[in-house]
């Protein structure tokens, strides 16, 4: 059963009871007040007449003196009948002249007051029976008092038709309702309909309608189409993956193979071909180096260490080892914070290293890398600039994607992946940093890295008996160091060179 016929038939049910129990409140409770203020003037009228002196002549004839009032009785909805013990009318009220039958037969077998709803012909009677005896206790005769219903017969008529009447209401409801329900639902059938289309087309380009209202429905669309979106953007970076991988390990593997066979053609060892394997084995190696850590960092696979880094002391000792190594661009350390912050010291490293080997390799002979670092009071400011190529501002937005070379040509021949700043990412956002990027085609490239700085417990309270005294804990080997002022500092002069 579909979720709206559900719905219909669980409105159904609530509604039939709620009414149901309605009217049989309606209906029931004024009727059993208006009986029973009827009852009450009756029970009056009985108590009014059995107050007076009560006489029992030969063969049983019962003397009972009446007001004026109830000897006439010329109310046409009140009547009064007094009987013998046989059930023979004695006295009767002037409005029943002609009748002579009891009130309510039935009423005269008992010996305590009867309450009954006896019929006449077209009408109702609400008769009270109240046996009368002498002093001996022994039963002399009856008192019937009645008065007619006409009234509670209209209001009963009157309250039946009007619930009648709202049944049909409550039914026609009923229907507009569900033809509302079917056309609320409908575009919910819609969007199914369309996710089913995409299913079967496998085109996760399409998108569901309905996704500009702005209720629930418009919502449940627009959610909708942003997996359908993350999905597509998944699904197409997954295929580039695929041939980007297979198109990086292919060329390293046709090169090998190249120079084995050139090796088995002529017999003998060619130290040329021997380094060009050498180094394309080296560069698989890299690639599945970097492949198996993004693969370990998306399974949550790869644990980082928590700790407070020198963050400055991480920088100069990359600045340190990349000067070692003979490059067409100059490498410089402009100002240098003193910086603390939390993070992993070898995925810090490995960070600024792909980032200065990116400046390096997308910067002309002759051109400059810059690094800088920098803080305020809850934040870290790794700079890295170079006088590069530049990025097109299309390119920009895919520069962190897994295999996305801007000049694929150029950095494949370099030796370039296309994973360096994906790894660049992951170790930004691990660390809980940002990373934005700059560039200008020609001029150059900026990345700033944004890191939370890392901020010492104190623990403030009675120190040494000393009250509100702190201790700030450091990690062991930082103290003294001087890493608490927010000083500025310049590399050492023999970290200046220009390599």
């Amino acid at each position: 059963m579909s979720i709206q016929n559900r719905l219909l038939l669980v409105y159904a049910l609530i509604f039939s009871f709620v009414y149901f129990l309605s009217s049989l409140v309606v209906y029931i409770l004024p009727r059993n007040q208006m009986i029973a203020q009827i009852d009450g003037d009756l029970y009056s009228l009985a108590s009014e007449l059995m107050t007076s002196n009560i006489e029992v002549g030969a063969g049983g004839i019962i003397r009972m003196p009446l007001p004026d009032d109830l000897a006439t009785l010329k109310t046409a909805s009140t009547f009064l009948v007094i009987a013998n013990k046989d059930g023979e009318s004695v006295v009767r009220s002037g409005n029943l002249a002609g009748y002579d039958a009891m009130l309510d037969p039935d009423g005269l077998r008992g010996t305590t007051e009867v309450y009954r709803l006896v019929p006449h012909e077209d009408t109702l009677l609400r008769v009270l029976t109240v046996p009368v005896f002498d002093g001996q206790q022994q039963l002399i005769g009856y008192i019937q008092v009645a008065r007619l219903l006409d009234n509670f017969e209209i209001f009963s008529r009157v309250l039946s038709r009007a619930l009648l009447i709202s049944l049909g209401t409550a039914f026609a409801s009923l229907i507009v309702l569900a033809m509302l329900t079917s056309t609320l639902f409908q575009p919910l059938e819609e969007i199914a309909t369309a996710a089913r289309q995409i299913t079967r087309a496998d085109d996760l380009s399409r998108r569901v309608p309905h996704s500009s209202r702005t209720d629930e429905i418009g919502e449940l669309a627009r959610a909708f189409n942003q997996t359908l979106e993350r999905l597509d953007r998944l699904f197409r970076s997954q295929q580039r993956f695929l041939a980007d991988v297979s198109h990086e390990l292919r060329t390293p593997l046709t090169s090998v193979r190249g120079n084995l066979d050139l090796m088995s053609r002529f017999g003998s060892y060619d130290e040329e071909s021997m380094a060009v394997i050498q180094d394309e084995i080296r560069r698989m190696s890299r690639l599945l180096d970097d492949l198996l850590l993004l693969a370990r960092a998306d399974t949550g696979g790869l644990p980082l260490h928590h700790e407070p880094v020198e963050l400055d002391n991480v920088l100069i000792e990359v600045y340190r080892q990349v000067s070692r190594i003979e490059k067409p661009v100059t490498v410089e350390l402009t100002d240098v914070d003193q910086v603390m912050i939390v993070g992993d010291e070898d995925r810090l490293k490995q960070l600024i290293l792909n980032l200065v080997d990116n400046g390096i390799k997308y910067s002309q002979p002759g051109g400059t890398v810059k690094l800088s670092l920098a803080k305020d009071d809850s934040m870290a400011y790794l700079t890295v600039s170079d006088t590069g190529i530049g990025i097109p501002p299309e390119d920009l937005p895919h520069i962190f994607d897994r295999f996305y070379r801007v000049d694929k040509a150029r950095s494949r021949g370099q030796g370039g992946s296309g994973l360096g700043l994906a790894i660049v990412k992951w170790v930004v956002q691990a660390h809980g940093g940002d990373i934005k990027v700059n560039s200008v085609v020609g001029e150059g490239t900026e990345f700033r890295i944004t890191l939370p700085l890392y901020q010492p417990v104190r623990n403030l309270g009675n120190m040494n008996g000393n009250p509100g005294s702190a201790e700030v804990k450091t990690r062991p080997g930082l103290r003294g160091r001087g890493l608490s002022g927010p000083r500025r500092r310049n590399p050492p002069s023999h970290l200046k060179e220009n390599e």
